[in-house]
């Protein structure tokens, strides 16, 4: 608790000291806002496609259970049948998940290939 409180002052300490001695000129350019090098100025040039989200979101779902699977690996030992057992299952429901956003084309890049989830008129 006591290591807690020292490492709490001293990042307020260093805070206050770097927000008190630290250079202070503002300017327009500064105050404007700043997104990956590009200006924000007017209306925005391009837009990134829909898919390019889906993908990116899709990617961080799976990655994240990479992570469990991996704990799981360092716990086999000690987790045993039952262990396994319910890995299998998480996999089994993932891999089910992942065939059912293929089966709808959420890993699809070309515009307009993406199918509408619970759309009833479209066979596939």
């Amino acid at each position: 608790m006591v290591y807690a409180l020292l490492v709490f002052a001293l990042v307020g300490f260093l805070l206050f000291l770097a927000g008190w001695l630290g250079e202070k000129k503002p300017t327009t350019e500064k105050s404007s806002p700043y997104e990956c090098g590009l200006l924000s100025i007017g209306m925005p040039q391009f837009h990134h496609p829909v898919p390019f989200y889906l993908v990116a979101i899709f990617f961080v779902i799976f990655d994240v259970e990479a992570a469990f699977i991996f704990s799981w690996a360092i716990a086999f030992d000690q987790l045993a049948v039952i262990g396994w057992l319910r890995i299998s299952f998480f996999i089994v429901i993932l891999l089910i998940g992942l065939f059912y956003i293929w089966k709808k084309g959420g890993l699809e890049w070309r515009m307009g290939s993406i199918k509408r989830l619970g759309n009833r008129n479209t066979r596939s």
